[in-house]
């Protein structure tokens, strides 16, 4: 497996500040020191914090829309892989690299909240998307604001549903969108 590049080292730096030491936490010096590089660098790829909170966003909703770009053409198709790349086909306690970079994100973010510009940009493509698949619009973002509050319950751990009702919340919701399809 190949090493990742100082870039990468140096936002999964970040992303570990984050989790370990809060949006505080997050200065340049900390990431560098973390990621086992010079300041010069990371300023070398991110000359401010900003760069540096910009690259995460933009990393995480490239490996979103990634996630979003397997999709067909029939309708429907975009709002259930926007639902397989957010909620797990299984309940799961653990959390997996991207909800804790996610989280880790989120945070960054309280502490410039500039950074929320272009994950507002890609969430406001993604719902263009939504409202284009095929299905009535209404239902489309219905089913999307819920995805988006699970996922968030999930990241926050703020009432996730057990085991059995997270298996059939999510059936629930695929079959909310087939039901949207045929209509």
């Amino acid at each position: 497996m190949p090493r990742p590049s100082s870039k990468e080292r140096l936002l999964d730096a970040a992303a570990e500040v984050l989790l370990s030491d809060g949006a505080e936490a997050l200065t340049l010096e900390a990431v560098a020191r973390r990621a086992g590089v010079s300041k010069g660098g990371l300023f070398y790829h991110f000359p401010t914090k900003q760069a540096l909170v910009a690259a995460m966003v933009d990393r995480l909703t490239g490996a979103f829309d990634q996630a979003l770009a397997a999709t067909g053409a029939e309708p429907g198709d975009f709002l259930r892989a926007y639902l397989n790349a957010t909620i797990p086909e299984r309940h799961t306690t653990a959390r997996t690299p991207a909800d804790r970079a996610t989280a880790a994100l989120l945070a960054a973010v309280l502490v410039d909240p500039a950074g929320l510009a272009p994950l507002r940009e890609r969430f406001a493509a993604w719902q263009a998307r939504l409202a284009d698949d095929g299905i009535d619009p209404a239902v489309a973002t219905a089913v999307r604001l819920a995805i988006d509050g699970w996922w968030s319950a999930r990241l926050l751990g703020l009432g996730e549903p057990d085991p059995e009702l997270h298996e059939r919340t999510r059936r629930y919701l695929m079959e909310e969108i087939g039901r949207a399809a045929r209509h």
